[in-house]
């Protein structure tokens, strides 16, 4: 199956960005399902709930360690195998998981897993822009990354309940044959492409100082402290609003997350930046909202939604433009930085929201949210040049300037300019 035949005519290479969908839902599941397991896992293990709780803080520290050295180390290797490798971690974590009845085990088998998730969320963007002409690349990836919300709106709590149901043994274990059904989906949809040999290779440091890439870095920060403080400790400031179904208040943004990740797939390859400064400008605007008229339950429900329509579809945009600002070739070195940013932006946000609830109160969460969320946007709108622009007609323009001999048509043009380092030079050029 070559990329050209992929995308022929201007359809999505559907079949293969849902395999990579599906590898971002059972990342995501992996890393939380423990957090709605911890009476049912505690006593088993033979521990308490709260070192259950650091299962979580297991897998999310070894992601932040691992994506960076890990995906530079393996950047000479050829894609698919990496990726079905990850997967394949995956399977054999969850597996120890549902086998284990050591905590100590079970906390190194959580380690595995956040290795495998810093690697694979390193990949997952960056191949979806490959996969594709350069005028696709947003819709794709925002179908690769709606794995994430569907995740957290439905996939978390499905686990949850299927644990309950028939224990939480055969739950790690159904997500361990999961990874593997996926390597074998991954093998016969998804293209392979090649790794970066070693004189054509970028070294990451250019990456990261590339005009574009930094201010996208700080955005992903500063949007995930604000998003973190404020939905971290949504329970307690519902209870302190008077309204204390906190699962209610989870679900209404669950689902919503739904709707902003669909309206972004049809808005992100025509109006970028609008779309990101809409989005920002939403959640900047829930916050106070939230914080003025809490007493008001149907307000706080209403806002509650807005933010996550706002919210679901951003880290599309941000990843992105991302993938934009650093070339295909290399945005698997990109997302790989992008991943220790965004698990910094949660344990800071985590901490941050937990000083300003035991110094300030509930009523604290949103307005300690909302400086840093402000940061983004005012990031975004001062980042019109490199990486935040107008459009994204001069990435659409890759493909006609990567134009290789023999190439039929702009499809298979793109299909080149991502694949050979000399259409990623003429990429990089016309920038």
């Amino acid at each position: 199956m070559t990329l050209s035949s992929q995308v022929k005519g201007g359809r999505l290479p559907w079949s293969g960005l849902l395999a990579l969908s599906c590898a971002a839902f059972t990342a995501v599941l992996t890393e939380l399902l423990p957090a709605g397991l911890l009476p049912a896992m505690a006593a088993p293990l033979g521990v308490a709930e709260s070192r259950i709780g650091f299962l979580v803080t297991a897998y999310a520290a070894a992601s932040f360690v691992a994506a960076v050295p890990v995906t530079a180390a393996l950047r000479s290797l050829p894609r698919r195998p990496v990726l079905c490798g990850a997967l394949l971690g995956f399977a054999v974590s969850n597996a120890l998981v549902a086998l284990s009845s050591s905590y100590p085990l079970t906390v190194a088998a959580r380690l595995l897993a956040g290795a495998m998730g810093g690697t694979l969320w390193a990949m997952l963007a960056g191949y979806a822009a490959r996969m594709v002409p350069a005028e696709r690349r947003g819709r794709a990836i925002a179908v690769v990354l709606a794995g994430i919300t569907l995740a957290l709106a439905l996939g978390v709590p499905a686990g949850t309940a299927l644990a309950q149901l028939v224990g939480w043994r055969a739950a790690f274990g159904t997500l361990a044959l999961l990874a593997v059904l996926l390597v074998g989906w991954v093998r016969l949809r998804v293209p392979g492409f090649p790794g970066e040999p070693p004189h054509a290779r970028v070294p990451l440091v250019r990456v990261a100082v590339r005009p574009g890439v930094r201010p996208v870095l700080c955005v992903t920060l500063f949007l995930l402290v604000g998003h973190q403080v404020m939905y971290t400790y949504v329970g307690p400031f519902g209870a302190h609003a008077g309204y204390g179904r906190t699962g209610v208040l989870l679900a209404v943004f669950g689902i919503a997350t739904v709707g902003g990740i669909w309206l972004t797939g049809v808005l992100i390859d025509r109006f970028p930046r609008r779309t990101l400064l809409v989005a920002l400008a939403l959640v900047a605007g829930v916050l106070p909202a939230i914080g003025l008229g809490a007493g008001a339950h149907g307000l706080l429900v209403g806002a509650v939604g807005l933010w996550g329509v706002a919210f679901g579809g951003a880290p599309t945009l941000i990843q992105t433009a991302l993938v934009d600002a650093s070339g295909p070739a290399d945005a698997d070195v990109a997302t790989s930085l992008q991943t220790t940013v965004y698990n910094a932006g949660i344990a800071a946000g985590s901490l941050i929201g937990g000083l300003a609830l035991d110094a300030l109160g509930a009523g604290a969460v949103p307005w300690t949210a909302f400086p840093p969320v402000l940061l983004a946007l005012v990031t975004v709108a001062a980042g019109r040049r490199h990486a935040f622009p107008a459009g994204r007609r001069a990435v659409a323009r890759e493909a006609r300037h990567a134009v290789a001999p023999g190439a039929r048509s702009v499809a298979e043009a793109g299909a080149v300019a991502v694949t050979c380092r000399a259409g990623d030079h003429e990429v990089r050029r016309g920038r």
